[in-house]
């Protein structure tokens, strides 16, 4: 791969860092009273639209988002590892797919509002369009099996060390090499715990036991509503770390294309 298509890689890299920072500073923030707001990757791009020169700051997160999802989608298409043909392999790619996916239209929602000067999306939730349908519970209940299976994975790599594998670790001081670890131990952990909270939620959804299963935010009311704000706290700074564990990546990262 060459030079510029690393680097957009790598600003890509930060990006998504940089959603999970917002994501679990203003929630810790909102879980200790200190203002802030349960938050999302929607409410990230909000609260940065409403910043100084927010317009320019949603412009540089949407280049690093696009930049991310193009390196998810060249990983899954021309990534080394397993082929598609092997079931590893189709699993390992499908995430990535899903992943670029998703971090594309996070960037185009950041275009989006950069042009229309919107701050967030109206009308009803995909889970409650689907759920509408004959056949969205089935889909819906597929969804929370993905995210079961991300979430006993995430919760694989922390413990496993798997992350580290990504990371060039000859490159990295001692002190790096400590927050590495330290931060990707907890920032996988709590990723993995929202990802099966998640799932909970899609669940009850798609046996009809709930009105809807939202994304991080209701994962955060969860989380609130039945073990306190202070755990939800704790797992919103877990986040931070996952976004210094992204942080560290991106500087240091094995980009084997």
């Amino acid at each position: 791969m060459n030079n510029k298509k690393e680097k957009l890689a790598r600003a890509g890299m930060v990006a998504k860092g940089a959603v999970y920072a917002l994501i679990g500073v203003l929630t810790a923030m909102a879980a200790f009273n200190l203002g802030g707001s349960k938050s999302g990757s929607d409410n990230a791009l909000q609260f940065l639209a409403g910043q100084p020169f927010g317009q320019v700051l949603l412009g540089a997160l949407a280049i690093g988002l696009f930049g991310y999802a193009f390196y998810r989608i060249y990983e899954a298409v021309n990534g080394p590892g397993a082929s598609w043909s092997e079931a590893k392999g189709f699993v390992k790619r499908s995430g990535f797919i899903v992943s670029g996916i998703f971090y594309g239209a996070l960037g185009f929602t950041a275009t989006k509002m950069i042009v229309s000067g919107s701050s967030g999306s109206g009308g009803n939730s995909a889970v409650s369009t689907l759920m509408s349908k004959p056949y969205g519970a089935y889909v819906i209940g597929f969804v929370a099996l993905c995210l079961l299976g991300k979430a006993l994975f995430q919760i694989y790599k922390a413990y496993s060390g798997k992350f580290r594998e990504d990371v060039k670790e000859s490159s990295l001081s001692q002190k790096e090499r400590k927050a590495l670890v330290r931060a990707g131990k907890i920032g996988f952990t709590s990723r993995g715990i929202v990802s099966g909270i998640l799932a909970f939620l899609f669940f009850k959804v798609a046996l009809g036991n709930g009105a809807d299963a939202g994304g991080k935010v209701a994962a955060f009311d969860f989380l609130q509503d039945n073990f306190g704000a202070a755990v939800m706290g704790i797992v919103a700074l877990g986040l931070v770390a996952y976004a210094v564990f992204m942080f560290i990546q991106a500087k240091y990262a094995q980009i084997r294309i």
